[in-house]
């Protein structure tokens, strides 16, 4: 079983940044492709990025791209999801998912699931 646990999260104002990290235990880490995700009060979980197993392929959501970035160390078993610019519609609880199917943008694919960690900014 595959534990995930996510850190980093908080309280940052409009064009600030944070860097979320992602701690993987339980499971050979570079077998899994990993994805970010987010979820805003009254919303549907979405997609925010996803990186593949040797980290040389990422994806970004339109609405993140050219802002954060995805990044993994097989090594130590994290990843990471570094925030800047960020602006207060980026405020929800992010999610680290991992998957050993295919890369993916839709939450059913991914197997294994963080708690999530809370990003607020205010504006």
């Amino acid at each position: 079983q595959v534990q995930l646990v996510e850190s980093g999260g908080g309280l940052v104002q409009a064009g600030g940044s944070l860097r979320l990290s992602c701690a993987a235990a339980g499971y050979t880490f570079s077998r899994l492709h990993m994805g970010w995700f987010r979820q805003a009060p009254g919303k549907e979980r979405e997609f925010v990025a996803t990186i593949s197993r040797s980290g040389a392929s990422t994806y970004y959501a339109d609405s993140v791209q050219g802002r954060f970035t995805i990044s993994r160390d097989n090594a130590k078993n994290m990843v990471y999801l570094q925030m800047n610019s960020l602006k207060p519609e980026d405020s929800a609880n992010y999610y680290c998912a991992g998957t050993t199917g295919w890369v993916s943008v839709r939450p059913a694919e991914y197997d294994h699931w963080g708690q999530g960690t809370q990003v607020t900014v205010s504006s």
